[in-house]
Parts: structure tokens; sequence; C-alpha cells
């Protein structure tokens, strides 16, 4: 019985130690092997079962995925005296667990190292360049009114840096000191800029400012363009009636040769009946029951009328 109950303990203690010098290092976890606060052995980055001497050796964990670290907005100078609100992020991952170990040791340090480092990084480069390198990332056109603005003030929306370079600047001064701590700082991104309040009224009211004047630029041009188009229609329809009464003149002239032409061989048919009908005409355009004539006895214009004597 003696020598079941010492298996049954040697077999527990085996399970037990078993479970004590066994660890998994998951896929997104890498593991320094500490034995008395000494770091033993290279650090595992493999995924699986490792196993280490139990009580005497301790498995830290550290993570292997892209981390976070998200700065404070505070106010910056830029290098024309505009200060700003900036908000900063960035990417960051351990590369070599080692270094981290002896230097910061875990994670919530290394956030307290990334704010001493990125944020002074960030301050530097907004306050050595202007306003508009760090908001913009070229000198494109932003739009009808803007592309006028930046030809007529070339040194003043000419982009030489640019928000991206800019971002690239701090990364690339940030990276060097955080190498001591066998971190890798993947990306640096500018988050949000604003205006402090101060500044924000006046930039708001300049914005107005230009908006009014492009809206009015439009106004302008769009009146330029209606009197064009009044013109051309004016001239269009000068042009038309000028032709409509050249074709009428056109058609008056060929109706009264035609008439012509038939009085002209109606005369030569009855010269004495078309003078008949022709001077009874006259007669009903002339007189009236109010005219008053004083003619000669002898006057051509009442020829038909001499001898007339009215039937009983």
């Amino acid at each position: 019985m003696k020598s079941k109950g010492i298996v049954i303990i040697l077999a527990v203690a085996l399970i037990f130690l078993g479970f004590a010098s066994a660890y998994v290092v998951d896929e997104t976890e890498q593991v320094v092997i500490t034995q008395f606060g000494r770091i033993v052995g290279e650090p595992k980055t493999d995924p699986g079962l490792k196993f280490k001497i139990p009580f005497l050796q301790n498995a830290n964990y550290f993570p292997k995925n892209l981390l976070q670290w998200d700065g404070d907005p505070g106010q910056i100078p830029t290098l024309d005296k505009t200060y700003l609100w900036v908000d900063t992020f960035a990417r960051w991952r351990i590369v070599d667990p080692v270094k981290f170990f002896q230097t910061v040791n875990n994670v919530t340090s290394a956030q307290f190292r990334l704010n001493d480092i990125i944020d002074p990084a960030v301050r530097n480069l907004i306050t050595e360049n202007r306003l508009i390198e760090t908001v913009r990332a070229s000198s494109r056109q932003l739009g009808a009114g803007f592309g006028e603005d930046e030809q007529a003030k070339p040194s003043l929306y000419l982009i030489t840096t640019g928000r991206q370079k800019i971002t690239e600047a701090i990364l690339k001064q940030a990276q060097p000191k955080l190498t001591a701590f066998g971190i890798e700082l993947v990306d640096v991104k500018i988050k949000r800029i604003n205006y402090v309040e101060q500044v924000q009224e006046s930039v708001f009211n300049r914005m107005i400012a230009e908006r009014q004047q492009i809206a009015e630029k439009f106004r302008s041009e769009g009146k330029g363009e209606a009197q064009k188009i009044l013109g051309e229609k004016e001239r269009d329809l000068k042009q038309i009636t000028s032709e409509a009464y050249r074709k009428a003149q056109e058609l008056k002239g060929t109706a009264d040769a035609e008439a012509t032409a038939i009085y002209a061989r109606a005369y030569n048919a009855d010269p004495d009946f078309y003078s008949f009908i022709k001077t009874l005409e006259i007669y009903n355009d002339a007189l009236s029951d109010k005219s008053s004539l004083i003619l000669s006895t002898d006057s051509e214009f009442l020829k038909y009328l001499k001898g007339y004597q009215a039937q009983p």
C-alpha cells in the first residue's frame, strides 16, 4: 500500500512539474525566459508548446503584432506663428524582446517612452514649417478660385515640404531613439489639426471673405456671359428681321412687277376702258360729299362727266 501511495504521489508531482515547466507561445506573442531576473537563452518567437525549468525560470510574454500609440493633443506654433491643436498617432512593435525587457520591461512603460520621444519630434517638425505645409501635401489646386490665388501668390501657397514629408521626418527623427528599447516605429500620422480658439474666428472670417470674393467673381462672369448672350440674341434678331424685310421687299417688287405687267396688258387691250376705270377709281378716292373743286371747263379730270345727264 505504501508503494502505491508513493507512486501516486510521484505521478502527481510529475504532472504538476510538467504543467509548471510547460508554456504556450501564441502567434501574436513572443517570450523571454528569465532565471532569477536574468535572461536565459534566446527569445521564443515561434508559436507552439515550450518548456522551462519549473519554479526557477519565468516566461515573460510580449506582444509581437502592431501596437497603437495615441498622443495627447496640444498647442504647437507653426513657423508663421499660428498656433494649432495637433493630434497624432503611431503604430509600433517590439522587434527585440530582450532589449525591450531590459529597458522598459512592459508595454505601459513603453507608452511613456513613446510619449517622451514622439511628442518632441512632432513639436519640432511642426514648428519648423509653415501652416500650409502642415495641412497640405502638395501644391495641387484645391478648386475654382484657389488655383488663381495660388498663381497670384506663389510664395504664399507653394508647398515645398508638405504634410506627408513632415510625418516622414517625424518618423525618421524618432526611430533612432527607440531602437535602444527594441522598438520599431512603423508609422506616424497626424490625426487631426485645428486652430486654437483665438485664431479660429479670424480664419473663418478670412475663409468667408475668400468664398464671397469667388462668388462675386462667378456672379460678374455670369452677368458678362448673360450680356454676351443678349447681344448675340439682338444680333440674330436684327439679322432675321433684315432678312425677312429683304425677302418681303423682293416679294412686293415681284408682285408690283406682275401687277404692272397685267395693267400694261389690260391697257394695251383697251386703252379707253382702262383710262375710264382708273379715272373712276381716282374719283372714288379723291371726291366725297364734302369735297370742293374749282376746275376749268376744259379740264381732263372731269372729261367723263361732261355731257352727263341724269336720267328722268
